[in-house]
């Protein structure tokens, strides 16, 4: 074989190569949606863009045995398993459907943290997470799924909202599955007080909560969802927009407010860890 045809074969090769390497670019772009939302904050925030991952991916995160549904205390809903937040009277609730890998989920949860909280402390509305394991799926790993067993532990020790705030300040890029390891979530729980205890280790450890996890990300992907975050308010989707409006949170506190118009304020404010 002449030199001149071992170049042209390796030509063809390396074309070949690149070829692939762009066909598996373009399935990587298929499964993730990019919407990009202009988001004002009342104190300057500056605009975010909301990443929303597309639901097409099989979950396969964790083990393939399925413990017992151990549901943490306080947790609601049994088909849509949830961990509430604020008031429980509270005239409006607020939905959210989150994974902890998710980048959309910490810009959403960056963007609106205070606003929520605000708005939850004055009674106007509660809050219902819900635990879904998106990226896991399509990605690959088991960061969302450790990461939301943890948060599950911190819930049944009275610490669910400062430590899922937490998570969402300190989250990885989106392909570093760091929180695929309990010493991170466990050296991340340092920052919240009193949640650094042996029964939290244990429980995350021992993902007591993988199961109920598993329960919450099945409801998510038979529920029609396009992505994560999904937020909506008294069932109504406003991510990322209502209507014409698109989500801030001034219009998320006016949106709240023509909701509550004419009801009754809840009547004790929630507690805080």
């Amino acid at each position: 074989m002449s030199e001149k045809n071992r170049d042209g074969k390796g030509s063809a090769r390396a074309r070949l190569q690149q070829q692939r390497e762009r066909e598996k670019a373009r399935e990587k772009q298929r499964r993730v949606l990019i919407v990009s939302a202009a988001i004002v904050g009342v104190l300057g925030l500056a605009a975010v863009i909301g990443v929303i991952a597309a639901s097409g991916g099989d979950d396969d995160s964790g083990s393939d045995k399925a413990g017992p549904v151990v549901v943490p205390s306080g947790a609601t809903g049994d088909d849509k398993p949830a961990i509430p937040t604020g008031a429980a009277d509270a005239p409006s609730t607020l939905t959210i459907w989150e994974d902890f890998r998710c980048p959309a989920c910490a810009q959403f949860e960056n963007a609106f943290r205070d606003t929520i909280h605000e708005l939850e402390a004055a009674g106007a509305i509660k809050s219902e997470y819900h635990l879904a394991t998106l990226i896991d799926g399509n990605m690959g790993g088991s960061g969302s799924l450790r990461a939301a067993n943890a948060a599950a532990c911190a819930q049944a020790a009275g610490k669910f909202t400062p430590y899922h705030d937490v998570l969402y300040m300190n989250q990885p890029e989106e392909t570093d599955d760091a929180y695929a390891k309990n010493g991170k979530l466990i050296e991340l729980s340092a920052k919240v007080e009193g949640l650094d205890t042996p029964a939290f280790r244990s429980c995350v450890e021992g993902g007591t909560h993988d199961t109920w996890v598993k329960k919450s990300n099945e409801a998510f992907r038979s529920g029609n969802f396009t992505g994560t975050p999904s937020v909506l308010l008294n069932g109504e989707s406003i991510f990322p927009s209502k209507g014409n409006e698109q989500i801030s949170p001034a219009n998320l506190k006016k949106w709240v407010a023509e909701a509550n118009k004419g009801k009754k304020k809840a009547s004790a404010s929630p507690t805080t860890s």
